[in-house]
């Protein structure tokens, strides 16, 4: 009784003399309404947002004020496209075969402190080696600082496809990669494959239904799958509680994955009307990467940056995703942000709102796709993407009002994750 007794009494006072958060905002941007509010006090207890009240109000002598009257504050960021394992450099296709597990999970843990840096509090990862899995573990654990991470575990490919983890290799290293490695030649293949994703801890499925840019292989844009395979994929995820994202360039790959069911386009290069009208019909969203498209255009100018059979792909496919990406927002077609950060050094995915910006798409809506559409996709609208009673205190401040100057977004000056504060400039 005596041992019950205190017990309750520990209880009370923590609950008597637990700290909430007052953040005193003077912008705030709505991303359900898409406006601008003025003059707000977030409310933080624990983990949760409790409550968002008009004008400046202060709690109790035991809880904390933050002062954010001359910041734009919005919720915390979702990138929907990263490769937080590894960074772009010119001995990056040598590091493959020098850099051991623990080199890439040692590199990882900077990559994504600079991601929670720069205001993204949420990411998916599109395709390592495993340990993405691993150092999404370790974040959720509170042993290392970082974004909150939804990873795809190592994507899915065809045997010499964009994702082979063997292409480029010398002939007795090629050996014959299968499901578990990420490879996938039948219906049966891309069963078990999925499932050796959900059993090796991954939380969605990638998967590369064209060439690609930055793989030792001739094509940019071939399709590499069936429809038939891209079908058992997204039949077997959704068992799993999955949604499948779709690397593609080439249309006939990227019109296959969106009949097979896939949920986003990365990249979606070669897009035609046609398939920008698929997309429509079937609910897909398109995650452009115009910063990757960028980077890799530039990088390819320098000799040796990238192997040579690389460089004409980049050439070519690089320069053309901002404007794909213009057509497909004034079709209509849906918007996901996702940068492909990794291609690009780690915490400049604020850039991808400006590339955005220029292409026409207005600012409120670049910061809608990477909190609100982000978050439906996946699955998380009820807990990320806004500033609002119950959701989860992942908040980020500004200098500007981004709707007004949007390379704000490039220079995040505040964050909040969880109702931890990480960075407060």
């Amino acid at each position: 009784m005596k041992y019950a007794y205190t017990l309750l009494l520990i209880l009370i006072t923590s609950i008597t003399f637990s700290q909430d958060i007052y953040i005193h905002s003077g912008k705030l941007v709505n991303t359900k309404s898409g406006k601008i509010e003025t003059e707000k006090t977030i409310v933080v207890s624990g983990n949760k947002i409790i409550r968002v009240e008009n004008g400046y109000i202060n709690g109790g002598t035991k809880d904390i004020v933050l002062d954010l009257k001359d910041k734009t504050v919005l919720p915390g960021l979702i990138d929907l496209h990263v490769h937080i394992e590894n960074e772009t450099n010119p001995n990056a296709y040598l590091q493959k075969y020098t850099a051991s597990e623990a080199d890439v999970a040692y590199n990882s843990v900077g990559f994504a402190q600079k991601t929670l840096m720069a205001g993204f509090t949420t990411v998916r990862d599109l395709g390592g080696t495993g340990v993405n899995i691993s150092l999404k573990k370790a974040i959720n654990s509170h042993k290392i600082i970082g974004p909150r991470i939804f990873t795809a575990g190592k994507s899915l490919a065809t045997t010499g496809g964009h994702a082979d983890p063997t292409n480029g290799n010398k002939r007795s290293l090629i050996g014959d990669p299968g499901p578990k490695e990420g490879v996938v030649n039948s219906v049966e293949d891309a069963k078990k494959a999925v499932r050796q994703r959900y059993k090796n801890g991954a939380d969605l499925i990638k998967i590369t239904a064209t060439g690609g840019v930055l793989s030792v292989a001739k094509s940019s844009s071939n399709p590499q799958f069936t429809v038939e395979e891209i079908k058992a994929i997204c039949e077997t995820a959704k068992d799993y509680g999955f949604h499948v994202a779709a690397h593609a360039h080439g249309d006939e790959g990227m019109q296959r994955a969106i009949l097979g069911g896939v949920k986003t386009i990365e990249h979606g290069t070669l897009m035609s009307e046609k398939t920008m009208d698929m997309m429509k019909e079937h609910n897909a969203y398109l995650v452009p990467t115009i910063s990757a498209g960028k980077e890799v255009t530039q990088k390819a100018t320098i000799k040796d940056y990238y192997p040579s059979i690389i460089v004409p792909k980049a050439l070519e496919i690089g320069p053309k995703i901002q404007n794909t990406f213009k057509k497909a927002y004034a079709r209509g077609v849906g918007i996901a942000f996702g940068t492909d950060a990794g291609v690009f050094a780690h915490g400049q995915n604020g850039k991808e709102f400006g590339f955005m910006t220029e292409a026409g798409m207005p600012a409120i809506e670049t910061i809608q796709s990477a909190t609100i559409t982000n978050a439906k996709i996946l699955n998380m609208e009820n807990q990320l993407g806004q500033i609002a009673t119950g959701f989860l205190a992942d908040i980020i401040a500004v200098n500007e009002d981004p709707t007004k100057n949007i390379n704000t977004m490039e220079d995040v000056v505040f964050v909040m994750k969880e109702g931890e504060v990480f960075k407060k400039e």
